[in-house]
């Protein structure tokens, strides 16, 4: 389909949605409203159903990568309407499968062989089928059961082109509506590109499916299926076949006998356990991507599949986040404003007191609520949507966070409604944030370092001394220039051998090896400071 086919296809589901609605005629020049009032799609009666259900059933007709940016924009509560948000999460992957030949094909293509000698079977009828790929059941000659995942035919020349239609619809929105800038379409349609882009690379979530299965290979928390490197390029993934029931069907959850309670602890836990110990997490967990293992129904274990989407936290937002979290269910928005400020979050400028009031009005209805009525993820949403008015960049990483974590919460009190996430998550966060910064955490941080510290130890003291050498000063005096630079050489002196019995100090104490081979009455750091003392002050006398 052309460019300017598919252009007219967009316009007449926009006439038979009325999804000129959505814009603020307000705030369009006269020349186009005259322009809009002749337009054929902006013609027809009162609208009959909401604005939310007309833009969902608009992207379901528009097909699998509008579907797919609808369930992207139902995440981005801080940037579109509740109801807008609550709709868009009904949108489902339910796309038409394509023909088994076609896969097939892409298969013995990618992989050098027919299908028959790669498999020992391979069933034509998809298990299931998505907007970039659809996956169908196979055998290895081993007897082992895999699944192997196809991407679609020329779908990322389709993505490609409709991208750029919705960079055009973005960048009007932006002109037309009244809140246009604040809701920044074009970084939404930015980041959509970036995420769908990386779904067409199956090498990509063959990769992160073996790192998140390494994290949690010894746990009873979370299996992930095994990848069959030897079978998996970039539009072709193969993997280990998982049974296991669908997290969404209560109902045979139920019948199975598994404790709800404790899976939905346990989904709160692996939650946290990705964000906090592994800084990798499944960043699309909605509940098409998780089954559950119901061998042990008291203590159940989650299946996770599809990986291509997933998040990481830096050790500094790590930090922040933990800590601002602590504070805000303990209701220290002075602490919380200063974070923001302190992390870089907010400008540097933002009026710390101003902002501790905008959290405060924020947070304190939220909090005349029992603790177990709190959506812990509305709250983040609340919180970023407050932050936003002081002009808070939000991280990607961040909006992938709360992103998961709604679904998280979502998904955990749709199987055990009275579950309070929070006297969940107190205790993981508080025993993160007290094991990671106590004794044993920093040296733990130190010894990790150590190999790189002492590979550079011999060029440190020349590298401290041309740091710490003075800048020559304009003339003075000549008593005035003698005091200052016996001055200056006396301060120099001092940090630098500061510097270097520090340095010194911190990597002998964490190199294990070499405190083992000193004699027990003299700890080896005693001989590297006099060393290094003597040799930092003998150099500057020189």
């Amino acid at each position: 389909m052309s460019r300017v086919a598919r252009l007219a296809r967009i316009l007449q589901v926009c006439r038979r949605y009325r999804l000129d609605t959505f814009l603020d005629t307000g705030h369009v020049p006269q020349s186009w409203r005259r322009l809009l009032r002749l337009a054929p799609f902006t013609r027809g009666g009162e609208p009959a159903q909401s604005r939310a259900v007309r833009l969902r059933r608009a992207l379901e007709d528009l097909g699998p990568i509008f579907i797919k940016f609808g369930q992207l924009l139902s995440t981005r509560r801080d940037l579109i309407a509740p109801d807008i948000a609550d709709e868009l999460s009904r949108l489902q992957d339910a796309v038409p499968p394509f023909p088994a030949a076609e896969a097939q094909a892409i298969v013995e293509r990618a992989l050098g062989k027919p299908v028959e000698q790669l498999f020992a079977s391979f069933e034509a009828t998809p298990l299931a089928s998505a907007s970039v790929a659809q996956v169908h059941a196979a055998t290895l000659f081993d007897g082992r059961r895999v699944v192997v995942k196809v991407i679609r035919p020329g779908i990322e020349r389709t993505i490609r082109e409709d991208v750029r239609l919705l960079y055009t619809l973005a960048h009007w929105l932006e002109r037309f509506h009244p809140d246009g800038r604040r809701l920044r379409p074009v970084e939404v349609i930015r980041d959509y590109e970036q995420i769908v882009l990386d779904e067409l690379d199956l090498q990509r979530e063959a990769a992160n499916t073996s790192q998140l299965r390494r994290n949690f290979l010894d746990s009873d928390l979370l299996y992930v299926p095994e990848v069959h490197w030897d079978y998996t390029r970039r539009n072709v993934f193969v993997m280990e076949r998982i049974h296991g029931i669908p997290v969404s069907d209560v109902a045979a959850l139920t019948a199975a006998g598994v404790d709800l309670k404790e899976l939905a602890e346990r989904g709160v836990k692996i939650f946290f356990t990705q964000v906090f110990r592994d800084s990798f997490f499944h960043a699309d967990m909605h509940p098409g991507n998780i089954f559950v293992e119901v061998t042990d129904p008291a203590r159940p274990r989650y299946i996770g599949i599809d990986c291509a989407i997933m998040g990481s936290l830096s050790d500094f937002d790590q930090y922040y986040l933990a800590r601002n979290l602590l504070a805000i269910f303990q209701r220290r928005y002075r602490e919380v404003a200063e974070l923001h400020v302190e992390c870089g979050w907010v400008p540097p400028q933002t009026r710390v007191h101003d902002f501790e009031a905008a959290m405060r009005a924020t947070c304190e209805p939220v909090f005349e609520k029992p603790l177990g009525e709190i959506s812990f993820g509305q709250l983040l949403v609340y919180l970023f949507q407050t932050a936003r008015r002081f002009d808070m960049e939000v991280q990607p990483s961040l909006v992938l966070l709360q992103k998961t974590l709604l679904h998280i919460e979502g998904l955990g009190r749709q199987l055990y409604p009275e579950l309070d996430l929070w006297a969940n998550a107190k205790p993981f966060l508080e025993q993160w944030v007290s094991d990671r910064y106590s004794p044993r955490g920093l040296l733990e941080k130190l010894q990790k370092r150590a190999p790189g510290w002492l590979e550079q130890l011999p060029q440190r003291p020349e590298k401290i001394l041309e740091a710490l050498r003075p800048v020559e000063a304009p003339r003075a005096p000549a008593a005035q220039a003698a005091t200052g630079h016996g001055a200056a050489r006396q301060g120099g002196d001092r940090w630098r051998l500061l510097e270097l019995l520090v340095a010194a100090g911190g990597m002998v104490l964490v190199n294990p090896d070499i405190a083992a081979q000193a004699p027990a009455q003299w700890h080896p750091a005693t001989w590297v400071f006099a060393a290094l003392a003597v040799h930092a002050l003998f150099t500057r006398r020189a």
